[in-house]
């Protein structure tokens, strides 16, 4: 474990404050086959995803018979009541432990309602957290009773539907304070129709119905079974697939009844040709793969108590259109949108329900749509983002958290780009090709595959350079400037004309500028001079320029083309566009109004980074006064209690208003943390360094929904924050700017990874040492 020790001035004493806390996750654990072992897994696997570099996760696992997993670092016999004091005497002993979590069903624990569990809970001292996967209605006066005094140990009690959380509030008379609302993870998926899907399983022509999960009673397979008939009857092509194997705790003296049940039903009903058992407890890229294959996803619990089921929440984050039993979960989550609800066993109303989906293949589509939708903000990483949150309240040593940055993934920019150029849309995560392509798009795009290639020295980045360069040729007019839409067959649109394209030309000089910082990268020579022959041709065009943003862009582009060849005529033009940007500020600029404009609107932060670059060039004082000065103003407007937050564009933030709420575009974190960059690099202030990475944090989840902005399946970013979602279309300018984001994210993990001593003689709480870990780490 690495360490940072710091002096407290009060003690003169070090102290030890360390980058992995340790959480224990009291539970059942895989090879146990059982759905809390698998949501205890994937909960652990999102949190070290998300926190692995400040939280350790181990495991005290739960086993009702033989050895415990290798995995686990504690063990529970589930029947032995003095385990459950040993175990918990042990968790003591270890002080980087911050937080127990222990994932509560009635059955898991020995004595009466599990009631064993309270050995444990009355010698634990470290903090406790449960989730409640079953929470009882009406409960007689000896399990209240047990509920409330378990709950009386713990402040954070996570349960996974609003009617949980109503049943402790009423029936068990809970502190609502103390309950956490967390829906059901899903995994996020790539995106596509149930028809590619079946490619892969081989599964053409068939249309297809699946029920997944451990196979028991409560599953209800035979309602499926005999609703299937009726459904065969008018699509013979139909595929039920039952995905999964026995539950262990059904199989008696090896004879696996429940499976032998269904099995006389399809021959019964004739239905051996229409039905198909996938006896194996499958991965979850398996299971993956099936759901997004699914026509119609069966849920047929008879539970009427279900609080919440892992099966149905890993169908809806697949897409696949539900008809489900009226449950707690599914009456909850199920809206006439995703899919159809039936009454518990009720064979007609199942085949009725499938029969509608499977006549209408748009209706498939749309619920579909509208299931991914939904689920993607209930992501296993969003889930862990809001476990962290439940725990810091409640543990005070998991207040100094380090999020583990993404995967850089350069995978949908280059799905989303052909042999003319980077598509401006996506539907979902699927090129939108009918969209066409723009200047602006392609301009970002190679940006940010210069950015990968410095970092890695990938080759294959470029093939992608020439194509962007080559688009932005293209865009290339006569006199020196560019027009900005052309679509997929390479003609150019009307909307060149009714257009102000002033923005898309100085992101067109940007970026060819930028390319031309790579030219010591043993960049091919025609690159180089094709992006110089390029830039030089616009200056003519970029000294007429007058909207205040392409004015910036196109002194960032000049001021790299400055650094290649510098010239005099050249420092020239970079002066006199600022110039153009310094009236603006002088004529708008008041006590509390330091700015260029009356508002606030987008790409704020380039216009300061345009005059502190240009400063950089012409040496004026005068420039970087302005630029400082507007710089401060804007962080003083887009960071607020630790958290960075971006103009909205429902409205902008017009002079002496009340700030809009949501409406927050991906480019805006993108465009801050390069001007941050250029501040923190000249003058070496660690303020512009933790706001750089507070801005990169937004895409984090350190937003306002909590919400990843980035697909860690496909490497895109979502278009947009909205105020209770994120638009899920993973366009060309969102997922561009999040890799230039990320790719400059990058650049600030330090190299060194032993542990390292700072002796500060100024800290007196655990706030300031988290504030200053922010800031060096």
């Amino acid at each position: 474990m690495t360490e940072c020790l710091l002096i407290n001035k009060n003690t003169n004493n070090m102290i030890t404050v360390p980058n992995t806390s340790k959480i224990v996750f009291l539970s059942t654990f895989p090879p146990t086959q059982c759905g809390i072992a698998t949501f205890t897994q994937d909960t652990i696997n999102a949190i070290n995803k998300i926190y692995g570099k400040s939280i350790s996760c181990e495991i005290c696992e739960v086993t009702f018979k033989g050895s415990p997993s290798p995995d686990s670092t504690y063990h529970l016999p589930s029947k032995d009541i003095d385990a459950y004091k040993k175990v918990a005497v042990a968790i003591n002993k270890d002080p980087d432990v911050k937080l127990v979590h222990i994932q509560h069903e009635f059955g898991l624990f020995g004595g009466q309602f599990g009631n064993y569990l309270l050995n444990f809970l009355t010698e634990i001292k470290k903090p406790v957290a449960f989730t409640f996967h079953s929470v009882i209605p009406n409960p007689d006066s000896n399990l209240k009773a047990l509920v409330q005094l378990m709950s009386s140990y713990s402040k954070a009690i996570f349960v996974m539907t609003n009617k949980s959380k109503k049943i402790l509030l009423e029936d068990y008379n809970i502190d609502e304070d103390s309950i956490a609302f967390v829906p059901h993870g899903t995994h996020l998926v790539d995106y596509e129709n149930s028809e590619k899907a079946k490619v892969k399983l081989k599964l053409e022509n068939r249309l297809i119905l699946t029920t997944f999960g451990l196979l028991g009673e409560g599953k209800n397979i035979e309602t499926g079974l005999k609703a299937l008939p009726k459904i065969v009857k008018e699509f013979p092509n139909v595929l039920y697939l039952i995905l999964g194997k026995t539950h262990p705790n059904t199989i008696v003296d090896n004879v696996d009844v429940y499976r032998n049940s269904l099995k006389v039903i399809v021959e019964d009903l004739n239905l051996q040709n229409n039905v198909r058992f996938v006896n194996e407890y499958l991965k979850v890229n398996q299971l993956i793969d099936y759901l997004k294959a699914t026509d119609v996803y069966l849920f047929t619990s008879k539970d009427p108590n279900q609080a919440v089921s892992g099966t149905f929440s890993y169908a809806m984050g697949c897409s696949c259109p539900i008809v489900a039993s009226k449950v707690p979960h599914t009456l909850e989550s199920l809206t006439p949108d995703i899919g159809i609800l039936a009454d518990i066993q009720n064979v007609d109303q199942f085949a009725n329900a499938t029969l509608k989906l499977l006549s209408n293949p748009e209706l498939r589509t749309s619920m579909a749509l509208n299931a991914y939708a939904k689920t993607t903000k209930t992501s296993w990483e969003n889930t862990a983002i809001k476990h962290l949150r439940a725990y810091q309240k409640i543990a005070s040593d998991l207040d100094i958290v380090k999020i583990t940055y993404p995967e850089i993934k350069m995978d949908h920019q280059k799905a989303m780009t052909t042999k003319l150029g980077m598509i401006q849309f996506a539907k979902i995560s699927e090129p939108d090709l009918d969209s066409g392509y723009t200047v602006d798009d392609n301009a970002r795009a190679l940006i940010s595959i210069c950015k990968h290639y410095q970092l890695t020295n990938d080759q294959s980045d470029i093939d992608y350079m020439k194509t962007y360069v080559n688009f932005i040729e293209r865009c290339q007019q006569t006199e020196g400037n560019f027009i900005n839409y052309v679509d997929q067959y390479d003609v150019v649109e009307p909307r060149n004309i009714d257009e102000n394209l002033e923005d898309s030309n100085g992101r067109a000089v940007w970026a060819l500028g930028y390319l031309l910082t790579l030219h010591n990268h043993t960049l091919p020579f025609s690159l180089i001079y094709k992006a110089n022959l390029c830039i030089n041709k616009s200056l003519n065009a970029a000294k007429k320029l007058s909207s205040p943003r392409s004015i910036g862009f196109t002194i960032k582009g000049l001021c790299y083309l400055y650094s290649y060849i510098p010239s005099m005529p050249l420092k020239n033009i970079i002066d006199e566009l600022s110039e153009k940007l310094k009236v603006l500020y002088v004529a708008e600029n008041s006590t509390n109004w330091r700015w260029f404009e009356n508002k606030l609107t987008y790409a704020n932060s380039v216009l300061p980074e345009a005059l502190l670059a240009s400063y950089l060039v012409t040496g004026k004082d005068s420039t970087k006064k302005i630029a400082i000065e507007s710089m401060d103003f804007l962080i003083s407007k887009m960071f607020v209690d630790d958290k960075f937050k971006i103009i909205s564009n429902k409205g902008w933030l017009s002079k002496g208003a009340i700030a809009h709420q949501y409406g927050e575009q991906p480019i805006e974190a993108c465009y801050m943390m390069n001007a941050l960059d250029l501040f923190y690099k000249s003058f070496g202030d660690l303020i512009y360094k933790k706001y750089l990475l507070l801005a990169f944090d937004w895409y984090l989840g350190n937003n306002h929904l909590n919400h990843i902005m980035y697909n860690p399946i496909t490497g895109g970013c979502y278009d947009g924050l909205e105020k209770e979602n994120v638009n899920l279309n993973q366009g060309a300018e969102s997922t561009v700017c999040y890799l230039s984001a990320r790719l400059l994210a990058e650049t600030y993990i330090p190299k060194k990874k032993n542990s390292y001593i700072t002796k500060v003689k100024s800290f007196t709480n655990r706030k300031e040492i988290a504030s200053f870990i922010q800031i060096i780490s």
